[in-house]
């Protein structure tokens, strides 16, 4: 007995990922780092510049990144060296460490007026949104992205996580030392 052809069944719409390139997004370069850093700059844009250097010393997740509270990392008035953070998806604290750059640019931005009296490092612009939102976030990190010329399909707010972790990889050779400490 043979089983009739059944008709072809054809989606009403395109799949989403048609003609997009999906997957692992790649790490900035060292040369993206720094022009990312001195367009900023010369912006004046101290609160992009904060989040930028934030997020590739703290190499968290963009979720755990927007939000960051004032007291993570700032003790008596001044940033911390070291601040720890517990991570939404993982629920474990993670430590980094808060350069010397990174430090300067979030006291500046903690001088600005939008900072008085926010309990959020990166406080949204209207009073019912506590922070900006992830999606902001990866919004923001194309425009750095495309501000430098770079395809902004290639890169996303993981390729911000991954920068530091591939350049201390690159630079040592050893995959221990760049696993966070609750590994």
């Amino acid at each position: 007995m043979e089983t009739p052809n059944l008709p072809a069944i054809r989606a009403l719409r395109p799949a989403w990922n048609k003609s997009r390139i999906v997957g692992q997004k790649r790490p900035l370069k060292p040369k993206h780092v720094w022009a990312i850093r001195v367009r900023l700059e010369l912006a004046e844009n101290h609160r992009d510049l904060a989040l930028f250097n934030m997020a590739i010393d703290s190499k968290l997740r963009g979720c755990d990144l927007v939000r960051m509270q004032v007291v993570d990392i700032i003790a008596s008035g001044q940033v911390k060296e070291r601040a720890s953070v517990l991570q939404s998806k993982t629920q474990k604290l993670v430590r980094f460490e808060i350069s010397d750059g990174t430090r300067t640019s979030v006291e500046k931005w903690m001088e600005d007026e939008l900072m008085v009296g926010s309990e959020y490092l990166w406080p949204g612009r209207f009073h019912e949104r506590l922070h900006i939102s992830t999606p902001q976030y990866a919004r923001i990190v194309r425009d750095w992205v495309t501000s430098i010329g770079l395809e902004a399909t290639a890169y996303g707010t993981h390729s911000i996580r991954r920068t530091k972790v591939t350049q201390i990889y690159k630079k040592t050779g050893n995959l221990r030392g760049v696993m966070p400490e609750s590994w």
